[in-house]
Formats: C-alpha cells, structure tokens, sequence
C-alpha cells in the first residue's frame, strides 16, 4: 500500500492525491487523517474545516467507499479504548453526513488501542494514534 499520509505535526495532516490508476483496485487512493485529544472525540472547528475541504475536492463521491478508521493510544482498557474509538469514528461520520455525502457509502472500524500506527511507548507515538482515518477506495464496478 502506499503511504498517503504526510503528518506534520499532531493536529495537522495533509492528504495527497494518486493519480493515474492503482495497481490494486482496492487500494485506498485517498486519506485523511483527524487528530484528537487524550480521551476525547470532539473534533476541532479547524479540522471540520479540514474534512469539508477535504470532500470538495473530490469529484464523483459516489464513486467512492468511504471508510472511517477510528484509532487510540494504549492508555485506558481495551474496552473503554473500543468506545472511544467509535465515539471518535462516529463524531467524523456525523461530520461527512452533514456535507450531504449518501450514508451507504460511509462505513465505520473501530480499531481502539489495536493496531497503531505509532509507537505507543512514546509520547510522540500516542498522539498521533489518537486519531480517525478518512480512507477513500474506488468502488470497482
């Protein structure tokens, strides 16, 4: 899979195209990434900002299944990581729905505390695992 995402700094991501065609029809050719606090899921006006920005460039939507990837650092059980991690996924859900996009084409995992990105033994590792992935895959017809 090729890496997509460029993180600058905690709170701020930057999503690049691919273009031409993918070599696997499933591979993601879109990401976004929105970060959050120590145990919150409220997502900051600059990054609702961000995610409509986000959809606007993107023509034919339809095209598109959306998958929102919600994510935790390792602090808290695994159940309490489960819940917040769809709390954050969904709180991104509700921001999509709001720009109009059809909810069938908007699915949500929750990972919690499994599968981070990051390496949770460092500061630097848990905040950027508090964080939901926006992953845009062409619908092959």
């Amino acid at each position: 899979m090729r890496l997509l995402l460029i993180a600058l700094i905690p709170m701020i991501s930057v999503y690049l195209p691919v273009y031409g065609q993918a070599e696997d029809p499933e591979e993601p050719l879109l990401l976004k990434t929105i970060y959050f606090g120590g145990g919150s899921y409220y997502i900051s006006d600059d990054q609702v900002v961000g995610i409509k920005n986000f959809f606007e460039g993107i023509e034919n939507i339809e095209n598109f299944e959306i998958t929102i990837s919600g994510h935790t650092d390792n602090i808290g059980g695994k159940e309490y990581n489960e819940w917040l991690s769809l709390m954050r996924s969904m709180s991104v859900k509700r921001e999509i729905l709001q720009l109009e996009i059809p909810e069938e084409l908007v699915h949500i995992r929750e990972f919690g505390q499994d599968n981070p990105l990051y390496d949770n033994r460092r500061w630097e590792g848990k905040l950027r695992n508090r964080r939901v992935d926006i992953i845009l895959t062409p619908i092959v017809f």
